[in-house]
């Protein structure tokens, strides 16, 4: 079950995942490629090392710290009910810059992409390879792009 919240006149948002219904989620299969909301491994590792973009890796601590945080990545727990005011912080505010998510293999990305698009954020973009691979593609690690320690 995913839920979504909008607190207060501030804007929090909180996507909570509970029972195995989300974990069998966790696998993109539906073999989507790059469009324009979305980018591939290479292009959010390039657009981020230019810093033409904020990649935010949206999984769980314990996932960081079996694979590592892509490099140049900010670490953002999606759980978390300070994820957007903590996302905002780290665009100056700027509900129009861009954003890329990832996560393990993209689902989670995508669906926490939609809930930011509906809360007024205008440029996120998917990366749905995510870090484990998906149908999009290898992944970030299958690509062997560089991570970091959390």
């Amino acid at each position: 079950m995913r839920r979504r919240a909008i607190v207060g006149g501030g804007l929090a948002l909180g996507v909570l995942a509970a029972g195995g219904g989300f974990a069998a989620c966790w696998l993109n299969l539906s073999g989507s490629t790059a469009s324009q909301s979305a980018l591939s491994v290479d292009e959010a590792h390039r657009a981020a090392r230019a810093g033409s973009i904020t990649l935010t890796d949206i999984r769980r601590p314990d996932e960081w710290a079996r694979t590592g945080i892509p490099y140049g990545a900010v670490p953002l727990d999606m759980r978390d009910p300070a994820f957007a005011r903590d996302l905002l912080a780290q665009v100056n505010g700027a509900r129009d810059a861009p954003v890329a998510l990832i996560c393990a293999r993209g689902v989670r990305s995508r669906r926490l992409a939609e809930a930011l698009a509906e809360a007024g954020f205008t440029n996120v973009l998917d990366v749905p390879e995510g870090m484990m691979g998906s149908g999009a593609g290898p992944g970030w690690l299958g690509a062997g792009l560089p991570v970091r320690a959390p």
